[in-house]
């Protein structure tokens, strides 16, 4: 996968997470490479772009995954965990809503 490729499917996983928090009223900021999302407790999620080895990173307090395109998903190289899988999992611990990416 190219740079561009790359910078083009993290563009549309930023979009459909930014559209199903918006759903899920979910506070978030983003600027284009970097996402927090932060709940009530303070807590947060970091979800970051890490072009050069074409991954989709996520910090949470629970650890780090780190997501790469592998037969047409996002998986996690810790567990084999999909990217919005993962998230939604995250973001109902933290904020206690389901959201669907």
């Amino acid at each position: 996968m190219t740079e561009s490729e790359f910078n083009q499917l993290a563009d549309e996983i930023f979009a459909r997470i930014e559209h199903a928090l918006d759903a899920g009223d979910i506070d978030y900021d983003s600027n284009g490479s970097v996402m927090e999302i932060e709940f009530a407790d303070g807590s947060k999620l970091i979800v970051n772009r890490h072009a050069p080895n074409r991954e989709i990173w996520l910090a949470a307090k629970s650890g780090g995954f780190h997501f790469a395109w592998n037969d047409g998903a996002w998986q996690s190289q810790r567990d084999g965990s999909e990217l919005f899988e993962k998230l939604a999992e995250l973001v109902q611990t933290g904020a206690g809503v389901a959201v669907r990416f």
